[in-house]
Parts: structure tokens; sequence; C-alpha cells
């Protein structure tokens, strides 16, 4: 089984898009933890609806905002799947990508895989077709080049072990990965588009003064990096998140 974990918080307008893309997935076997993080609108409701109608679908709804760390480890705790992966709750899915990760992570022996994927606006318009990835991460590489996307991330348990997300209120996905590849191999990249992630103005990810600032605190503080180490990962990893915009 493979165990989706989408983290929810008042996103009324997009998150029946979000569930649908996962009901729509050619693989079946799949349960989707939906964590309402103290949502201000009708998103648990309209996500309460879906999980009324399907048991894949389960629910847990806490009454105050804690942030997507906590919220994901929440449905980590609660996952039942060997593979794991993340869907925030105003992205998308290419139909087939569960089905063509898990045929990959199983064809290679992969334990963490990501894709390539798209952004779209908050009509779902397409803003950009096509970030492509490295095909192959190590830690010292993520440390240069911060671009796995959370939303198109797949996790085997068996061969990564157990795992939960560091408690940052930003950046967390990004410390889990250098968490998980620490302990040495790779993360592995599927060169297809199978993901699309929504650009919405004011977004936490889209401030990206914050996100250079984040960085480096990861490195010092999460990682341990000393001062004259951090800046010898820190100025790839601007230069590789310019190039990502431009």
């Amino acid at each position: 089984m493979i165990s989706v974990i989408t983290p929810l918080y008042s996103k009324e307008k997009f998150i029946a898009s979000t569930i649908e893309s996962v009901m729509g997935q050619t693989v079946a076997d799949w349960e989707m933890i939906i964590v309402d993080d103290g949502s201000k609108d009708s998103s648990l409701s309209i996500a309460r609806r879906y999980a009324d109608n399907d048991p894949r679908i389960r629910l847990v709804a806490v009454s105050e905002n804690q942030g997507a760390a906590v919220a994901r480890n929440k449905g980590l705790s609660r996952a039942k799947g060997r593979y794991i992966a993340f869907l925030d709750g105003d992205d998308l899915w290419e139909p087939c990508k569960l089905e063509r990760q898990l045929e990959f992570m199983e064809r290679g022996g992969w334990g963490f895989t990501y894709t390539n994927y798209g952004l779209i606006d908050h009509e779902g318009k397409i803003i950009k077709k096509g970030f492509r990835m490295p095909l192959e991460f190590n830690y010292e590489d993520l440390l240069k080049n911060t671009a796995i996307g959370c939303s198109t991330v797949m996790i085997d348990r068996q061969r990564m072990g157990d795992f939960r997300m560091p408690l940052k209120r930003a950046g967390q996905d990004t410390a889990t990965w250098l968490m998980l590849l620490r302990q040495g191999g790779s993360a592995h990249g599927i060169d297809e588009l199978l993901g699309w992630y929504r650009k919405l103005p004011g977004s936490v990810s889209s401030n990206k003064l914050k996100a250079l600032a984040r960085t480096w605190e990861t490195y010092r503080t999460f990682e341990g990096l000393s001062v004259s180490r951090a800046i010898r990962s820190y100025l790839p990893y601007v230069f590789n998140a310019i190039k990502r915009r431009y």
C-alpha cells in the first residue's frame, strides 16, 4: 500500500481537486491521510465529504494550527503503507504518478524517489511546464541544490526506515531529505513531469528572501555545518535557486 500524507490548512478552493487527483490514480492500493491543521474555512467539511464516501480516505482534525511538519507527522504516525507519498492540499498529480513511481522504485530497488514538476496558478493555468530535476541526489548534492519537490516524493520505509519531519514551521521537507540522505545512499529522480505545484501569492514557500534565510538556518542549526562548510554549500544553492526561478 501507498500512504499519501496531505496536510491541510484553509484550502477550500483547491482541496477537492487535490483529493480527486489521488482518487484518479491508475494505482488503486492507496490510502490518503488528510490532516486538517485547524482550517479557518470549509476545507475540513469538504474533505469529510470525500472521506465519508471513500474508505481509503482518512481524516484527522486538530483544533489549533501547528504547522505542516506537525500535521505531516500526525499522518506519518497513522500511515499503514510501506510507501509514503506527500501531497500538499493545493497541489495535483498526473493520473499515472503513483504507478510510474512505484514501478521505478521496485525496478531499481530505490528507497527515495522524486519526479519533475510544473507550476500552476490559483485557477489551474500553467505558469511553467517542467522543472527538470537532476536524476540523482546524494547528501552533498542536496546541500547545494534543494530542488526536490515535497509533493513529488515517495519513500520506501522498508528501505529507508521509519522517520518523522523536524519540527520547523517552514523548510521541514528539505530538512527531512537531508536527514534521510545523511545516512548514506541517494535519492533518484524520474525524468517525467508527474506533479503540479500551485503557486499562490503570499504562500510560505513564495517568499524567496525568507527561503534563503531558512536554508542557511537548516545548514547551521539542523545539519550542524561549520560556517566555512555551510558557505561552500550555500553559494551553489543560491545559484541553483536563481537558475530555477529564471
